[in-house]
């Protein structure tokens, strides 16, 4: 398996491309500000050809080259439908300090093709098995994408793509539109928590990690096997 990776101009998003071997079909996942020129060369550098764009939530910053590498390749671009309205109005999930930063300076589309993602379902899409894990807190249509790591860099049995639900050390805030602690503490919980500890995280800001590592280091998930429940323990990340 190859997963390429870079972060976007903005926020530092990261956008990451996955395919089962150079020059096959691949899916892109959260092509955010500024990556169209970047993720040109990665494709051409592997000679990989894109069949869909997965989401793994739908704020701006993960969003917003959705429609231009969907429209230039006739893809599919996949959002879970608690998110799906952010596609057409994006400026609903930003706080006040951002919607004054971008207010009208971004030009942004809807992708043409968009489908909905289902909790517990699996994608086959460019020869991968990609399961999908509804996990709000972060959004209301925050998802987790796993697939297995065979042949990959890793040795490791599977991959998460955990968007702004898990990062090395933190999660994702929940203060903004859609957002909810008690949520992000259920999917922490339910989703997180019970992953294998070799399974490889790859978030949506910052540096890969494992599972393992997070359950011995991260303070919200130490929290929340301790006691079913997490206080503020530190720094949130994300849009």
């Amino acid at each position: 398996m190859l997963v390429a990776s870079f972060p976007a101009d903005a926020f530092g998003t990261n956008c990451y491309v996955v395919a089962t071997a150079p020059g096959e079909q691949c899916v892109v996942v959260d092509p955010g500000i500024g990556v169209l020129d970047r993720l040109d060369a990665v494709l051409a550098e592997h000679r990989l050809h894109p069949a869909a764009v997965l989401l793994t939530h739908g704020h701006l910053d993960h969003t917003f080259s959705v429609a231009p590498v969907c429209g230039a390749r006739g893809v599919t671009a996949y959002v879970h439908p608690a998110d799906r309205e952010l596609l057409a109005d994006p400026g609903k999930a930003l706080s006040m300090d951002l919607n004054q930063l971008f207010g009208g300076r971004l030009p942004y589309t809807e992708p043409d093709d968009v489908a909905e993602l289902t909790d517990g379902a699996t994608l086959s899409l460019a020869g991968l098995e990609i399961s999908v894990d509804h996990a709000p807190g972060h959004t209301g249509g925050s998802v987790l994408f796993r697939l297995p790591a065979a042949g990959s860099r890793w040795d490791a049995e599977q991959v998460c793509l955990s968007g702004d639900v898990l990062f090395a050390g933190s999660i994702g805030r929940t203060d903004l539109w859609g957002g909810s602690m008690p949520r992000m503490l259920t999917s922490l919980r339910e989703k997180i928590l019970p992953l294998a500890d070799d399974t490889v995280v790859l978030p949506g800001h910052g540096p890969a990690t494992t599972i393992g590592r997070e359950r011995v280091s991260n303070p919200y998930l130490l929290e929340v096997a301790a006691s079913g429940d997490a206080r503020p323990a530190g720094p949130r990340r994300g849009l």
